[in-house]
């Protein structure tokens, strides 16, 4: 059931009314005490409290920033709930929050509750019950908290507490935002934690080191104006490069963790809209933040009960990870924070702008990435980067808006790891492996170099770059052993197999698969490796259920061997297949050059 299948979502009173659409199926689930929310019985890796804790937090992040200009008709529910869940003689309490405690999380959003909405959150509440409220948040003060974007929870409770005169650690505030800001790179860029060349940028840059400290600017700016200026400044420099991230349609490229937060990929233009920031002109601010959610809304990411799903463009728990519950997608209703601007802001009185012009090649070496704008494909060339949160999420060649990343399977063998836009490696061609740690990474202009160690005595350097609407890939390997290896193409969706509505083509090195929604095709350079279309494993495409991995396959003995690929996908099923590059040999390494002789990669120089 999609609860805004009714709604157009054009307009600032269709936005509200998304709202109350999206919260209605939650609140089917809401206990009898109103402090937690169990939608189904699958879990996360903390305690049930907090999951349920999760359901009845994270939907604020929409409701808050509604209740500051708009209509909501549950805050009496609300109030029972936060009265309940602080309350320790209370069944329903939330209890206590010791040290990285998932509830230090959701305490964010009662922050932000109480420094927006004191007259829905604080206000009604008696001496008493305000008395429990302030003691239970107050836990975030005496906790230690993960070194990362968690810093900010503490900030966003402080600035609730601060706001309605409660007792609150105002000085572990400063010292939390000082150490945030040891985080910032320089020309709008964060990581997620200590900055190092090595540290993942991934979506917690926008919508969670960028989003809370534009919130902290415009709520406590005037206590605090230099580290707020701060803060909107590199907000304004990074919303020229994260706009690359983006579609015509709306959609943005999926990478990276959490990506079941789906819509929060507009938070971040909405926290601008929120701080009063338009770096970009109005309207294309707008757009940028109303496609995004429209897209959204119109896939297929609801429960049967008209729920947020765990997913992304459909549900699939195989995608997630461990701290994802049943209520985790909820974290998306931030991307609602215009909705506390007024009806007669700059926001919502421009209309929708599309995209500016954007280059087809932008090379972003703070992120590791060349993203390349093809007239109907976005897709990203990225750098692996180290991250514990699932490696298909972090260190495949590249990353499309049209046909996601697939993550692996449960099934060992060939073609079941979500090998597309990757090289997998097996010692026993049962077992593949794809990078985890990378010795090396480095960014020559628009080559993304990268060296991976997966075994004592192999050694793969690998060299990327565009040649759009294609890229091509090259690959030294030096083993001491005999490696199995397997490269894929972009996952397609294979919806049309039913009716036979559908090419595979195999052969001479190269592999093609055309289906109603697209095509997508690798070809071998340097060699002609096997070919073959991989059936993927259902469910493990974050875009579609069904998907087909234009595939190479190559088992080679110890020795120094280079090998190489060209590869395409788009939307259009028709689209021409000219794979006609070659490898040729240079004084120093090996090269990719077109039919006529055009350079697209040189792959003189390994990575240091």
């Amino acid at each position: 059931m999609d609860p805004v299948a009714d709604n157009p979502l054009r307009t600032r009173d269709d936005f509200q009314r998304a709202v109350g659409q999206l919260f209605e199926p939650l609140s089917a689930h809401v206990s009898p005490g109103k402090a937690r929310v169990r939608p189904m019985a699958s879990g996360a890796h903390f305690p049930d409290v907090a999951a349920e804790l999760e359901g009845f937090a994270r939907p604020l992040w929409g409701i808050v920033p509604l209740g500051v200009e708009g209509e909501f008709d549950q805050w009496e529910s609300f109030r029972e709930g936060l009265v309940n869940g602080t309350d320790p003689s209370h069944e329903e309490y939330w209890g206590t929050a010791g040290d990285h405690s998932q509830k230090h999380v959701e305490m964010a959003a009662i922050g932000v509750g109480l420094a927006l909405t004191p007259e829905h959150l604080w206000e009604p509440l008696s001496e008493a019950e305000r008395d429990r409220l302030v003691t239970w948040l107050n836990q975030i003060n005496d906790a230690e908290l993960p070194d990362c974007n968690w810093l900010f929870f503490r900030v966003m409770v402080n600035v609730g507490l601060r706001s309605v005169g409660a007792r609150h650690d105002w000085e572990r505030t400063q010292e939390s935002l000082d150490r945030l800001e040891s985080f910032y790179r320089g020309d709008g860029w964060y990581t997620d934690g200590p900055a190092s060349d090595r540290s993942p940028v991934d979506y917690y840059l926008p919508w969670a080191m960028h989003f809370y400290g534009l919130v902290y600017a415009t709520v406590a700016g005037e206590e605090d104006p230099e580290r707020a200026e701060r803060f909107r400044a590199r907000a304004e420099t990074f919303a020229n490069h994260h706009v690359h991230w983006f579609a015509e349609d709306g959609r943005a490229l999926p990478y990276g963790r959490s990506l079941t937060y789906r819509f929060a990929q507009a938070s971040f233009w909405g926290g601008l809209a929120f701080a009063g920031l338009n770096p970009l002109p109005w309207g294309v601010i707008r757009g940028l933040w109303a496609r995004n959610v429209r897209w959204w809304l119109d896939q297929p990411i609801f429960t049967d009960g008209g729920l947020l799903s765990v997913g992304y463009r459909y549900p699939s728990i195989k995608m997630s990870e461990d701290y994802n519950s049943p209520n985790s997608p909820y974290w998306a209703m931030k991307a609602f924070f215009p909705l506390a601007l007024p009806a007669d802001h700059p926001f919502w009185q421009a209309d929708e702008e599309p995209l500016p012009d954007l280059s087809t090649r932008t090379v972003q070496p703070e992120a590791g990435k060349v993203i390349c704008r093809d007239d109907d494909h976005l897709f990203a060339l990225s750098l692996p980067q180290d991250s514990t949160h699932g490696r298909e999420k972090y260190t495949k060649f590249a990353y499309s808006t049209e046909f996601g990343f697939s993550v692996a399977g449960r099934s060992p063998g060939p073609g079941r790891g979500g090998h597309d836009s990757a090289l997998a490696l097996s010692l026993d061609g049962d077992q593949f492996k794809t990078p985890g740690s990378l010795t090396a990474t480095e960014m020559q202009g628009t080559t993304l170099v990268s060296r991976w160690e997966p075994w004592e005595g192999v050694r793969v350097d690998s060299w990327v770059a565009p040649a759009l609407p294609s890229h091509v890939r090259l690959h030294r390997l030096v083993s001491d052993r005999t490696i199995h290896t397997e490269e894929g193409g972009f996952a397609l969706d294979r919806t049309g197999d039913d009716e036979g509505d559908f090419v595979h083509e195999t052969g001479d090195g190269t592999a093609l698969a055309r289906y109603p929604n697209g095509m997508s095709a690798i070809a071998s350079l340097g060699d002609d490796r096997p070919a073959t279309v991989v059936d993927g494993e259902p469910n493990t495409n974050l875009h579609h259920s069904r998907t087909v991995v234009p595939t190479l396959r190559e088992t080679y003995e110890p020795g120094d061997h280079w090998f190489g690929s060209a590869v395409r996908a788009g939307p259009d099923r028709d689209a021409a297949w000219e794979g006609e590059m070659t490898t040729v040999s240079t004084e120093t390494g090996v090269a990719v050059e077109t039919a006529d002789g055009e350079r697209l990669l040189d792959a003189s120089n390994g990575p240091e």
